[in-house]
């Protein structure tokens, strides 16, 4: 038995430190073998059942008790609990996210959620207002120019209908209740294709566009939902907004707090900006976006590893995910989540900060790119 123990002690603690060997083992050794035995090894630590074990192990040593408990300690935060506001009936519309529909005054927007942690341009050339309580209870809001909510989005279980629709529900009953989703949009003479994306739904209802996004990975459940106004919509004329340096900006808080809003979702500690590496992610879409190609490494044949320890960045682990073509920050972070990699790097328990970095290429097309890092 005591054999047993401390083969199972060795085994938690080679897991725990491997933000700190694999790098440089990596380098000689391929570990890929070892993702299968981390999703295994992650699954038992997080389930309550082993408890027990894990109380035994902290009583072991205290280095190891240490170690245990700085892991953790970021899932404990991340589940404390904020209240959920109270859901009536939308009155004027068929959905609304947080007692919000389209249309409200900023004088009820004010009235339910208070004042914006952050503001930052959007692709409407409005602004998104974004709202949450250490990212749970994540509402985004955008006025127009009337000063009336002309866009909200929310990927918390904020959403209320008279229609059956709310977060959680399945793909099916969304079609159910709303019929086919759109194929084509039109905006003046410009008919836009939409094409078939199996995370995302568009619907028109009155006077509001409804992208619904779906969870592939749960069910193809609805995980988020975005209301803009017909008008708002119809006041972006192209795909792609134009480019300026405030888009950038924008894009790049706008996904920082997306990425942080989904950990929180699922349990995970939230990141904090890393100015440092988002000069790297700048630089790094910079040159996919002006030198027309897509791909972790560049030109030069230097992998995101390498760019990072380039600018004198130090880590011990670190991960990188690329988007392009998105025409807001809201489709890259929504198609990021629905790609298995991307999203497993979105949802790592072990990293600590992320910088981000948006450049756009001569046809207006962003270029995302993400760096998660573990100092």
């Amino acid at each position: 038995m005591k054999r047993l123990f401390l083969f199972l002690l060795l085994l938690v603690a080679l897991f725990l430190s491997k933000p700190y060997w694999e790098e440089p083992v990596s380098k000689y050794v391929d570990l890929s073998f070892l993702d299968s035995i981390d999703e295994k090894l992650e699954d038992v630590v997080n389930k309550d059942t082993i408890e027990s074990t894990i109380d035994t192990l902290r009583t072991a040593t205290h280095d190891l008790a240490g170690i245990i408990s700085d892991k953790t300690e970021g899932m404990r935060d991340a589940k404390q609990t904020v209240d959920k506001p109270a859901l009536a009936k939308p009155t004027a519309t068929p959905i609304s996210i947080n007692n919000l529909e389209i249309g409200a005054s900023a004088e009820q927007v004010t009235a339910e959620l208070g004042e914006p942690k952050s503001q930052s341009l959007n692709e409407y050339g409005a602004e998104w207002q974004t709202y949450h309580t250490d990212y749970q209870n994540f509402v985004m809001v955008s006025l127009d120019e009337s000063n009336r909510v002309g866009a909200i989005y929310t990927n918390d279980d904020l959403i209320s209908s008279t229609i059956g629709i709310s977060y959680g529900a399945s793909k099916a009953d969304v079609r159910a209740a709303l019929g086919q989703p759109l194929t084509k949009m039109r905006k003046g003479l410009n008919v836009f294709v939409l094409q078939d994306d199996e995370g995302m739904d568009l619907f028109k209802l009155g006077d509001v566009y409804a992208y619904v996004f779906y969870d592939i990975h749960q069910d193809t459940a609805v995980t988020a939902i975005e209301l803009v106004s017909v008008e708002l919509e119809n006041s972006k004329k192209s795909l792609y907004a134009d480019r300026s340096e405030a888009l950038r900006n924008g894009f790049e808080r706008q996904l920082f707090d997306l990425t942080n809003a989904a950990r929180v979702r699922h349990g995970r500690s939230i990141l904090s900006w890393d100015s440092a590496v988002s000069g790297t992610a700048r630089k790094h879409s910079t040159d996919m976006a002006d030198n027309d190609y897509f791909s972790h490494d560049n030109l030069q044949g230097l992998s995101p590893f390498d760019r990072i320890k380039e600018d004198g960045i130090g880590f011990k682990r670190a991960g990188e995910n690329l988007a392009y073509g998105q025409s807001s920050s809201i489709f890259a972070h929504e198609g990021l989540m629905n790609s298995k990699g991307h999203r497993e790097n979105i949802l790592l328990k072990d990293y600590s900060s992320l910088g981000i970095g948006v450049s756009f290429n001569q046809d207006m097309q962003p270029y995302y790119s993400e760096e998660f890092l573990l100092r």
